[in-house]
């Protein structure tokens, strides 16, 4: 379907600066008359995109160009490819979680405007991944730490909050039913109001802060427009900790539309999941798979069953891991698949946290440990099977079957060599060559559009 997008006089004017495109004007695809429990079942197994978009840190803004590549490479990532998302579905996954942190780039006048060349390079990811087959999960990373300040300034931060997910939501508002907004990472839940190891002093408040701001994600996304009033989202639970997001003091938000999932994480125990060395907080432990371990994993995996989906509610493991370094390699294997099979089993849908030189290699697109690979596409693996996208639109730069403000900016980017570019969509005056003409032909194409 063509799609073309119409933007301000003054958007018009700033398209390469920090500013998302405006709303579409041509219907969007339509949304499948599926459940939120289909959907998730449909998306199989799934895989991070770790370590990459979400990158931040005030050094990077010091020390880098100014792009969202800089932000992009900072953690240790190579430059994203289509290669590498297709790669990701030809080994068997049907779903990536692109943690994003949308404040880097981010206008510094107070108004917490984003990027428009970070939003295109999310669109790129999001596209690749949506073509290559799978569902692509978005979200507010941890995004610098700015979320752990709700206690200090609750109306301040809520603001940011609900105006960022108003900016995204309204950028991707046409997208089909395979993008899948999720309202936050793992921020959700403030010690210093409630201390769960201290006793119930403050456990109300903090639950309840929770649940106000999953409850604006949802009011403001099923606002926005388009489709993302029947989109399905993804409801962070209270830190994304099992045993948190079961306590009854957890609420999932009311939603007109009734399309929402829960997301947790698994990282137990902590001594295998997490450390890779001995640490003040716990020992660093190098094998799993004792009855102990297989007992722990099925009681919680039981107790996600029982008090969401059993109740109607999905559940996706947004993130789910454990390091290589100073693991013995079976023990790897054992509890990743072990996880996963845990979870498909009971309808949950795993995805496995992965970063530059973990599990998935980013040079050679497959899985670094193949026999790990197959283990976990026996479980629940889905075979590839890209979805055909038509890419002639004249001025489709970034071939997402779309003409938007995306498209000038990596024009732009392109002409001021900061991209590459291996096809000729832009070439608006039929010469042969992409140059500064076609970028205004397409200022033009979309101001009068």
């Amino acid at each position: 379907m063509k799609r073309y997008r119409i933007l301000s006089t003054a958007a018009a004017g700033m398209l390469c600066a920090a500013l998302l495109p405006a709303p579409p004007v041509s219907a969007a695809p339509a949304m499948r008359d599926i459940s939120t429990r289909e959907l998730v079942r449909d998306m199989g197994l799934g895989i991070n995109l770790g370590n990459t978009l979400e990158a931040a840190g005030d050094w990077i803004a010091q020390y880098g160009d100014g792009t969202p590549r800089s932000y992009e490479t900072a953690w240790g990532s190579p430059v994203i490819t289509r290669e590498m998302i297709e790669g990701m579905a030809k080994e068997g996954f049907g779903v990536v979680r692109i943690p994003v942190a949308w404040s880097n780039l981010m206008s510094q006048d107070g108004t917490y405007t984003i990027s428009s060349a970070y939003d295109a390079r999310v669109h790129e990811i999001v596209d690749w991944t949506i073509e290559s087959g799978m569902y692509a999960i978005i979200n507010i990373h941890w995004d610098g730490g700015w979320v752990n300040d709700f206690p200090k300034d609750k109306e301040g931060n809520l603001y940011r909050f609900g105006h960022m997910w108003e900016q995204i939501a309204g950028s991707f508002r046409e997208y089909s039913d395979y993008l899948v907004f999720e309202s936050q990472n793992e921020e959700l839940g403030w010690d210093s109001i409630w201390n769960p190891w201290g006793g119930t002093n403050g456990k109300a408040e903090s639950y309840a802060l929770v649940n106000e701001i999953n409850q604006a994600f949802v009011d403001v996304v099923r606002a926005s427009g388009g489709n993302n009033a029947a989109r399905h989202l993804l409801i962070s639970g209270y830190n994304t900790s099992i045993e948190r997001t079961c306590d009854s003091m957890f609420q999932m938000p009311q939603d007109p539309a009734n399309r929402m999932a829960v997301s947790v994480h698994y990282y137990s125990p902590a001594g295998f999941a997490i450390l890779e060395e001995d640490a003040d907080w716990g020992k660093a432990i190098s094998t799993w798979g004792t009855d102990q371990d297989y007992a722990s994993l099925r009681a919680e995996m039981d107790q996600l069953k029982s008090r969401f989906t059993d109740q109607g509610i999905p559940v996706i493991i947004g993130e789910y891991g454990c390091p290589t370094k100073n693991k013995e390699p079976e023990s790897v294997r054992r509890f990743l698949s072990s996880v996963c099979e845990e979870a498909y089993q009971r309808g949950h849908c795993p995805v496995m946290w992965a970063t530059p030189g973990g599990h998935y290699d980013r040079s050679t697109c497959k899985m670094y440990d193949q026999v790990l690979r197959e283990k976990l596409y026996a479980i629940g693996g889905k075979p590839y099977a890209p979805q055909s996208v038509q890419t002639d639109l004249p001025g489709d730069v970034n071939a997402d079957n779309a003409v938007t403000a995306a498209d000038a900016v990596l024009l732009q980017r392109y002409l001021l060599g900061e991209d590459v570019l291996t096809e000729l969509r832009g070439d608006l005056n039929g010469d042969g060559r992409l140059n500064a003409k076609d970028l205004t032909l397409l200022k033009r194409m979309l101001l009068n559009t």
